[in-house]
Formats: C-alpha cells, sequence, structure tokens
C-alpha cells in the first residue's frame, strides 16, 4: 500500500475512534437531561464508530501494513438541547464522509483495487451516517419545542437495535 495512503488509513482508525468517544459525549448529554431514549440511540452509534475503526484495523492488519494508532482528542462540544446533538452529529458525519471520500480517492490514484473495493462499503455506510441524523432533525423541526414531541421521539430512539459486530475485514 502507498505510504500516504497507509497514513491517512491509519489516521481513519483514530478518526472512527474519536467518532465513538464524541457520541459517548452526547450519551453524557443525554443521560444528564434524562432522555434515555436518545441516550441509547447514542451508544449505539459510539458502538458502531468502534465497528467501523475495528474494520479498517482488521484490514490493514490482514493485508500486513503497518498499524500506527494515534492519540484520541478529547470532544469538546457542549450541548443545548436534542436538537443542537442532531446537528452537531450531522456536522461530524459531513466530516466523516469527507475523509472517507478523500481515502477512497487516495486508493483510485494509486490503483489499489482491494483498497478501493474495501472503502466501497464505507462510501456506502456514510449515506446512512448522514441520512439518520438529518431525519431526526426533520422530526425535531415538526415537533417544534412540544416536550410531548421530544418524549415521543425520545422513546422511538430508544428502539435502534445493536450494530452487528464485523470479525474481519470483509464482513
Amino acid at each position: 500500500m502507498e505510504k500516504k495512503l497507509v497514513q491517512e488509513m491509519n489516521a481513519q482508525i483514530t478518526k472512527e475512534f474519536y467518532s465513538a468517544y464524541l457520541y459517548l459525549s452526547m450519551v453524557a448529554y443525554f443521560d444528564k437531561e434524562s432522555l434515555d431514549g436518545c441516550s441509547h440511540w447514542m451508544k449505539m452509534q459510539a458502538q458502531e464508530e468502534l465497528i467501523h475503526g475495528m474494520k479498517i484495523f482488521n484490514y490493514l492488519s490482514e493485508i500486513g501494513t503497518p498499524i500506527t494508532l494515534g492519540p484520541i482528542d478529547k470532544p469538546n462540544l457542549k450541548f443545548s438541547s436534542v436538537e443542537d446533538v442532531f446537528k452537531k452529529t450531522l456536522a461530524h458525519e459531513k466530516k466523516v464522509t469527507a475523509s472517507i471520500n478523500n481515502l477512497y480517492d487516495l486508493a483510485q490514484k494509486a490503483k489499489d483495487s482491494a483498497t478501493v473495493i474495501f472503502l466501497q462499503w464505507f462510501v456506502t455506510e456514510q449515506i446512512e451516517e448522514e441520512k439518520n441524523p438529518t431525519d431526526i432533525l426533520a422530526k425535531l423541526k415538526h415537533i417544534g419545542t412540544q416536550p410531548a414531541g421530544i418524549l415521543i421521539l425520545d422513546k422511538e430512539l430508544a428502539t435502534r437495535p445493536q450494530p452487528v459486530v464485523a470479525t474481519t475485514a470483509s464482513a
């Protein structure tokens, strides 16, 4: 694998783990607000991000590419409302999408077909990653400031299923 692509793939592992850490900070906010469904949804999101990071880790390991883990920054976000949390979630996922697209472009330029194919899963996954908070924000727009609506949404978000753990890069 080309040196620049190796560096960026390793950096993406750190970004995925940071995403999990960021979403755990959102869990803490929702726990403080007694919004158990929102908290559950973010816990599942954090777990999903760990799975994404491990998927890249496993891929690099399987193809014999050196793995270098970077430091995970402390999230420094403050949250003021459910809407604020999901706006920040969407903004973050857009950054992740840009990072994944950059990796995909680097793999294509390097003519690294295996990595291009591997990254296709992430390109597709990011559609869902942006759609979920977008849909929640649309519901919040309809709810406005009605507390009953927030509680109904909270109950709905509590039904998010546990993410599936990939044991190999190809899973």
